[in-house]
């Protein structure tokens, strides 16, 4: 049987049919493309509008609400966060003013113990001092006691030694008691 006989077309694939317009161009089908062009877009669009546009924008909605909520939440821990900063300086200000009242505190104890040891040992040095100057005073008074004697008995002996004669004691004592004065 040939395609002639059925009545349908047999399409030969590489053969080309010179008179053959392009099925969307073809004048006989323009309306009913239509028709179908304004179904399916009418149905698209009531799709559109009743089913994915509404939960789009639902979705849009819940997403603007977060969003809306994380700044909020960020705002507040922000607000917390520069209160938590200004309660640490001014935590940190007080500890540093109580720190410097200390040292200062402990620099005025350490000062006045030092000052109170010193005077203790100025005092301690000071009697020390005069003990041992009145102790040279007695050491001196004896030696210069002692000078006198020493020099009688050395000039006498000097004299003696020089001129072979025994030397006037009143004489010696009385010269030597001279140059003391």
């Amino acid at each position: 049987m040939a395609a002639e006989e059925t009545g349908t077309q047999v399409a030969v694939p590489g053969a080309h049919e010179p008179d053959a317009v392009f099925p969307p161009f073809d004048q006989t089908n323009f309306v009913s493309l239509v028709v179908w062009l304004a179904v399916t877009f009418g149905l698209l669009y009531v799709l559109m509008a009743k089913v994915a546009l509404p939960r789009v924008q639902d979705i849009l909605k819940t997403r603007m609400g977060k969003i809306n909520a994380d700044i909020a939440e960020a705002n507040r821990l922000r607000g917390e966060a520069t209160a938590a900063s200004v309660a640490y300086d001014r935590t940190l200000a007080a500890a540093k003013s109580r720190s410097q009242a200390l040292a200062q505190e402990t620099n005025q104890k350490l000062a006045a113990e030092a000052d109170a040891r010193r005077h203790t040992l100025e005092s301690e040095l000071s009697a020390k001092l005069a003990e041992a100057e009145a102790e040279i005073g007695r050491r001196k008074d004896a030696a210069m006691a002692n000078v006198g004697e020493i020099a009688r008995e050395a000039t006498v002996a000097i004299v003696e030694r020089l001129t072979g004669k025994p030397a006037d004691t009143a004489a010696v004592v009385a010269a030597v008691a001279a140059t003391q004065v």
